[in-house]
C-alpha cells in the first residue's frame, strides 16, 4: 500500500474509535460528572503515552511550536466539555452527526484567517451544510435543546483545532502533537477536577479506561491521517461515524435512529463530497502548471 493510501484505514479506525469514546464518556458519566469523567479520560490516556516517552527519551516533545501547542489545548478543552456534557441530553447519533458541520467551519476560518480563494464549490458546499444542519435541529418546528447548542460551540472549536493541527503537522509528527495534548490536558482537567470531584464507580473507570484508549487511538490515526493527505481529502470519511455511532446508540442506549437527522446528514455529506472532489481537481490543476512551468 502506498502513502497515497495509508491515510484511509487511518481515518475508518479514526471514526469508529470517536462513536466509541462518545459511547463510552455517555456510560461514565452516568455515575459521575463532566470534570471528573474528562480527568481519567486524560489521566489513562498519558498512562497509554508513557511508555512512547520512555522509549524516546522525551525526544518526542522535541517541538519549535510550544507556544501553539498551549493555545491549541486552551481551545480544545471547553470544546470536549461542552461536547462531552451535551450527550447526556442528546443522543450518540445527533451529537456525532451535529458535528458535520466542522469542515465547513474549517472551510470559513480558513478563507477568513489563511486567506484562502473563495470558490463557488465552496459557497454551494457551505449552503447544503447549513440547510443539512437546519434539517437536523429543525429550529422553530421542535425545541432546540441546551445540548445541541452545546455540540455546535463545541464544532466551531474543533473547527479551529482542526487547523491548528494541520499547522502543527508540517513540523511535528502525530505522537508529538498528541503527547503536548495529553499533557496538558492532564494539567488542565486535574485542577478543575479537584473542584468538581465525584467519585467514579469501578464500572464507570473501566469505562473512562477504555474512553482513554479509544481517544488516544482516535486522535493518532487522524492526527496521522492530516499529515499524509489535506484535510478536504479526509473530511468526507468521517460522515461514516454516524453509522458507528447509530449502532452503538441503539444497541447500547435504545436510541431510535431519527430520519431527519440521517436526510440533513446527507445533505451535508454532499457538500462536503463538493468540496473534497473539486479541491482535490484544483490541487491536481496546480501541480501540473507548477511542472509545465519547470519544464
Amino acid at each position: 500500500m502506498t502513502n497515497k493510501n495509508i491515510y484511509i484505514p487511518f481515518i475508518i479506525l479514526s471514526v469508529f474509535f470517536s462513536a466509541a469514546l462518545s459511547a463510552l464518556i455517555k456510560l461514565a458519566q452516568q455515575d459521575t460528572n463532566v470534570f471528573t469523567a474528562a480527568f481519567f479520560r486524560f489521566f489513562f490516556g498519558i498512562l497509554l503515552l508513557f511508555p512512547f516517552f520512555i522509549k524516546t527519551k522525551l525526544k518526542v516533545l522535541k517541538t519549535p511550536n510550544l507556544k501553539i501547542h498551549i493555545l491549541r489545548v486552551i481551545i480544545i478543552y471547553p470544546s470536549m466539555l461542552l461536547f462531552f456534557y451535551a450527550i447526556n441530553f442528546v443522543s450518540i447519533e445527533k451529537a456525532n452527526s451535529l458535528t458535520f458541520v466542522v469542515p465547513f467551519i474549517t472551510t470559513i476560518l480558513a478563507i477568513i484567517f489563511l486567506k484562502e480563494k473563495i470558490y463557488i464549490h465552496r459557497i454551494i458546499s457551505l449552503i447544503l451544510g447549513f440547510i443539512g444542519m437546519l434539517i437536523i435541529i429543525r429550529p422553530g418546528i421542535i425545541e432546540v435543546s441546551l445540548g445541541v447548542y452545546m455540540i455546535l460551540i463545541s464544532s466551531f472549536l474543533w473547527g479551529i483545532v482542526i487547523i491548528i493541527t494541520k499547522k502543527l503537522s508540517k513540523d511535528d509528527s502525530a505522537l508529538t502533537i498528541l503527547s503536548y495534548q495529553y499533557i496538558f490536558m492532564f494539567l488542565i482537567s486535574f485542577v478543575f477536577a479537584i473542584f468538581n470531584w465525584q467519585p467514579p464507580s469501578l464500572e464507570s473507570l473501566i469505562y473512562l479506561f477504555l474512553a482513554g484508549l479509544s481517544g488516544t487511538i482516535f486522535h493518532l490515526t487522524s492526527y496521522q491521517a492530516y499529515k499524509l493527505v489535506d484535510v478536504s481529502l479526509v473530511q468526507p470519511y468521517f460522515f461514516l461515524v454516524l453509522v458507528f455511532a447509530s449502532i452503538f446508540g441503539y444497541f447500547i442506549f435504545k436510541e431510535i435512529p431519527d430520519i431527519y437527522t440521517w436526510i440533513g446528514t446527507g445533505i451535508i455529506f454532499t457538500g462536503a463530497l463538493i468540496i473534497s472532489i473539486k479541491e482535490i481537481q484544483i490541487n491536481k490543476s496546480i501541480v501540473s502548471k507548477n511542472l509545465n512551468t519547470e519544464l
